[in-house]
């Protein structure tokens, strides 16, 4: 027997397409940051600290964070340090 609840999470969850997906990873971090309200710390060569989570380096659409050995694209950095599930990354990222 099929739970009719989890029929209607199948059926709500949006669908990302793989340009969209694409998209999303390449989206600057700087900007959403500063969208946030988090500090960035010049460093050179195009890199940011986060002065709110030391260590934190973030890079155009990229991010690593050598002490807790995490590194990743923009969906990664929304998923792994903001705590988003996949759906609101890609809305946060995307705008929608």
């Amino acid at each position: 027997m099929v739970n009719s609840r989890s029929l209607d999470r199948t059926t709500t969850a949006p669908r990302w397409s793989r340009e969209q997906i694409r998209a999303a990873r390449l989206v600057p971090l700087g900007p959403l940051l500063e969208k946030r309200g988090l500090a960035l710390v010049e460093t050179g060569g195009g890199n940011l600290l986060v002065a709110a989570l030391p260590g934190l380096i973030v890079k155009d659409c990229y991010w690593r964070w050598p002490e807790r050995d995490l590194a990743g694209n923009a969906i990664d950095f929304c998923t792994h340090v903001l705590g988003l599930c996949f759906h609101d990354a890609m809305r946060e990222l995307l705008g929608s």
